[in-house]
C-alpha cells in the first residue's frame, strides 16, 4: 500500500537508498522479450477433433485432415491482436507431432492432410518470417502415446533412456529446421537433459519451466499477474524450474520475469470445441486481462485455437480484431511523454489537459530500482495525488478518474538505487461508463 500521506512533493531524501545493493538484471535476450509484451498461443491437435482438452488417442489419424489450414490467417489474427510473437503447440501431451519427424508414427506424416507431406511448423515459420512475427514452440515433455508422465518422467530407467533419445531428437528438429525460435515451452518442467541442445540451437530463446528456465509461469491460467509483480526471485527458487509469481522477491538475485497465459473463451478451454456453453470472452474481459498482465509488468500470451478445418473461427478472429483495435485506440498515441533519472520526473503539458491513464516504464537493463512511487497532477496550481504503486518493472499502467492537469510528476517514495525511468506517458482513454477504465484493478 503506497503512503500517499507522505507525499505531495515532500518525500525525504532518505527514502532513496544511499548504498544500493547489487541488483539482478535481465540478459539482453530477456530485455528484448519484455519488449514484445504480448504473444498469441495456438493450441491445435487431436483434442480439437475430440471436443476435449486432452488427446485420449481415440481419433484415427485418417480423420485428421484440416483441409483449409492457413497459417497466414493465424498470423493475421495475431497481428490484429497486436501480438508480437506466436507460440505454437507442436506437440501436446498426447504426443501427436505437427511436423515431419520419424521419431514417432503418431504425427502429421501419417494423416491424409497433404498426402502426409504437410508440416505445420514449416508453414507457420514461413508465414511468421513473411510478416515479421516472432515464433516460439511448445513441445510437451509428457507424451501419452509413449506412456510418459508430466515432466517427461518414465516408469523405468530403460524407458527413460529411450524417451530421452526420442525427445532430444524432436527438440533438435524443431530448433534447427524452422529459423530463430523466440521461446521454448517445457510445460510441467522437464527431466530430459536438453541444456546442450538449447545452448547450441536456441541460445537466446526464452525457456518456460525446467532447469534452464529464463521466464516463469505466473501461477494461474486466468491471465492475471499480481500487483506487485516483481521480476526477481531467490536463486534457489529459480533453480527449481517451477517457480511462479508466488516466489517473487524484489531483492531476489535472479531475474526471471512472468508470462501470463490464458484463453479467449469461457468456460476455460485451450482447444476448439462445440459445447454450447462455450462463449468468447468479451472485449471488456480481455481488457481486464491486459491491464492485469501487461499493465502489471508481465508478458501476456493469449490463446487462439483453430477448428478442424485448420482456421481460427471467424467469430474468434473478429473478437481478436476488436480487442486489438481497442488497445490501439487506448494506447497507440499518448498526450505527452518524457523520461528521466532521479527521484522525481516531471512532465509538462502544453495546456491543462484531461488525463485518466499514466504508463511508467523503468530502464530494467539497470535493474528494478523503484520500490514505491506516486504520480501527482498539478490541478489549479496544487499538486494532487493521482495514483500510486510499488513495482514498475517493464511497464506499469495506472488508471484513475479523468482529471484536468497542467503537469504530471512521478515521484519515488522508496527506491534502492537512483531511479531510471525509461518512459512516463499520459493518456486520455475516456472509456464509456462500465468499461475497463477508472479505479485500480
Amino acid at each position: 500500500m503506497c503512503r500517499i500521506a507522505l507525499l505531495f512533493g515532500l518525500v525525504p531524501a532518505a527514502a532513496l537508498a544511499t548504498d544500493p545493493p547489487p541488483l539482478a538484471r535481465p540478459t539482453p535476450a530477456q530485455a528484448a522479450w519484455h519488449d514484445l509484451e504480448f504473444g498469441m498461443f495456438i493450441h491445435f491437435g487431436p483434442a480439437t477433433w475430440q471436443n476435449r482438452e486432452y488427446d485420449d488417442l481415440s481419433t484415427p489419424l485418417s480423420d485428421i485432415n484440416p483441409a483449409k489450414l492457413d497459417t497466414d490467417q493465424w498470423v493475421r489474427v495475431a497481428e490484429s491482436l497486436g501480438a508480437k510473437y506466436i507460440v505454437f503447440v507442436a506437440k501436446h501431451t498426447g504426443g501427436f507431432c505437427w511436423w515431419q519427424t520419424d521419431s514417432t508414427d503418431y504425427g502429421v506424416r501419417n494423416t491424409p492432410w497433404r498426402n502426409g507431406n504437410g508440416d505445420v511448423m514449416r508453414d507457420l515459420a514461413a508465414s511468421c518470417r513473411a510478416r515479421g512475427m516472432r515464433l516460439g514452440v511448445y513441445l510437451s515433455p509428457a507424451d501419452v502415446k509413449h506412456g510418459v508422465k508430466l515432466g517427461g518422467k518414465c516408469a523405468t530407467p530403460e524407458a527413460q533412456e529411450t524417451y530421452n533419445r526420442l525427445y532430444r531428437q524432436q527438440l533438435t528438429e524443431l530448433l534447427s529446421r524452422y529459423g530463430e525460435i523466440v521461446e521454448v515451452w517445457f510445460d510441467g518442467s522437464i527431466v530430459v537433459p536438453v541444456g546442450d541442445i538449447l545452448k547450441a540451437r536456441a541460445p537466446d530463446a526464452m525457456v518456460f519451466q525446467g532447469p534452464h528456465a529464463t521466464i516463469r509461469w505466473v501461477g494461474n491460467e486466468q491471465g492475471y499477474a499480481p500487483d506487485p509483480a516483481w521480476n526477481t526471485l531467490p536463486a534457489a527458487a529459480a533453480r527449481t524450474g517451477e517457480a511462479t509469481a508466488e516466489h517473487s522477491d524484489p531483492d531476489g538475485d535472479v531475474w526471471m520475469p512472468l508470462e501470463c497465459d490464458t484463453v479467449n473463451v469461457s468456460p476455460h478451454h485451450w482447444f476448439w470445441g462445440t459445447k454450447p456453453e462455450r462463449k468468447l470472452r468479451s472485449v471488456e474481459e480481455l481488457l481486464d486481462v491486459y491491464y492485469r498482465s501487461v499493465g502489471h509488468g508481465a508478458v501476456l500470451l493469449l490463446n487462439q485455437t483453430p477448428n478442424t478445418d485448420g482456421l481460427i473461427p471467424e467469430d474468434a478472429a473478429a473478437r481478436a480484431a476488436e480487442f486489438g483495435a481497442e488497445l490501439r485506440r487506448r494506447f497507440d498515441k499518448c498526450i505527452a511523454e518524457t523520461s528521466g533519472t532521479g527521484e522525481t520526473v516531471e512532465l509538462s503539458l502544453d495546456k491543462p489537459t484531461r488525463i485518466d491513464h499514466v504508463i511508467t516504464m523503468e530502464q530494467i537493463t539497470e535493474g528494478a530500482r523503484v520500490r514505491e512511487y506516486v504520480v501527482e497532477g498539478l490541478v489549479n496550481g496544487q499538486w494532487q495525488a493521482l495514483c500510486c504503486g510499488t513495482s514498475i518493472g517493464h511497464k506499469k499502467i495506472d488508471r484513475f478518474a479523468p482529471i484536468e492537469v497542467a503537469k504530471v510528476r512521478w515521484h519515488a517514495v522508496r527506491a534502492v538505487a537512483e531511479p531510471r525511468i525509461r518512459r512516463l506517458a499520459v493518456f486520455l482513454v475516456d472509456a464509456p461508463p462500465g468499461a475497463a477504465s477508472g479505479g485500480r484493478p
